[in-house]
């Protein structure tokens, strides 16, 4: 990433560039990002491929203004913190789902060390409603966040499981992944009846006392641990919510690709 590029990028998320990574800029950068760029798999509904080449992640998380899922997000912010001096491996995990692990690459997470010799820290900016800040990836006790408790465990076989607020979340295989590792399972998410990023859209960001979200129709705000949901009947109605949430400016509202299977 280029200076131009990085400059574009903190402007895309409100951030200024800090004097120094520490682990105050990187919560910083970390929340930012969450409040600014949803996680969405509206490219899979709009027919649009994703690439994780990381020319084609900046076009349309930076210039795009666009959102993404795991690959995407954690993707480009790797490369931003790169670009600010961080040491970042790119981690494999599994994601719990119906009482059960997915598939290995399902998510791709960070594991980050600061210039200063700060960290390991573990940054997710690509997992939906997760921690706000970046966690102690090498501490075992509970870590408390504005978005719950969380923990990290090791296993018997040398990974590591995330909880939130004591139910698992994924987990990480500890070996240095390349982000082209994830392009087959990428493919399988954006294309298989039997990904749930293919049965129904979703457009999520944190906010400033909870998170919006736009899931098919239905938009659902939760602020101070309340959640209201408002249904949108018109396509106009869907195109002006994901413009006025989350700078979202589409054309048309994007079609279910696998409606049989919901």
């Amino acid at each position: 990433m280029d200076d131009p590029e990085l400059r574009a990028y903190l402007d895309r998320i409100g951030a200024e560039r800090p004097a120094v990574l520490d682990a105050g800029a990187l919560a910083a950068l970390h929340r930012a990002h969450q409040l600014t760029v949803p996680f969405e798999n509206l490219s899979i509904h709009l027919a649009q491929p994703i690439s994780l080449d990381e020319g084609h992640l900046l076009a349309k998380i930076v210039t795009g203004r666009r959102g993404g899922f795991c690959y995407e997000l954690n993707g480009a912010f790797a490369l931003l913190l790169e670009a600010l001096g961080a040491q970042v491996t790119r981690v494999a995990a599994r994601v719990y789902g119906g009482g059960k692990l997915g598939p290995l690459f399902d998510h791709l997470a960070l594991v980050v060390r600061l210039p200063g010799g700060s960290g390991p820290w573990l940054a997710d900016v690509g997992f939906g409603s997760n921690s706000t800040y970046p966690l102690r990836y090498d501490s075992r006790e509970d870590q408390d966040d504005p978005g719950g408790r969380f923990a990290l465990a090791g296993t018997a076989d040398g990974d590591v499981e995330l909880f939130k607020d004591g139910e698992p979340q994924y987990r990480i295989e500890q070996r240095e992944r390349r982000l082209d590792d994830f392009v087959p399972t990428c493919w399988w998410q954006q294309t298989s009846p039997d990904s749930h990023f293919t049965l129904s859209t979703i457009c999520s960001r944190l906010t400033e006392d909870g998170r919006i979200s736009l899931s098919g129709r239905t938009l659902i705000r939760t602020s101070g641990g309340t959640r209201t949901e408002q249904e949108l009947g018109t396509d106009r109605d869907v195109l002006a919510a994901y413009r006025d949430h989350f700078g979202i400016v589409l054309d048309r509202v994007p079609t279910v690709a696998h409606p049989e299977k919901r």
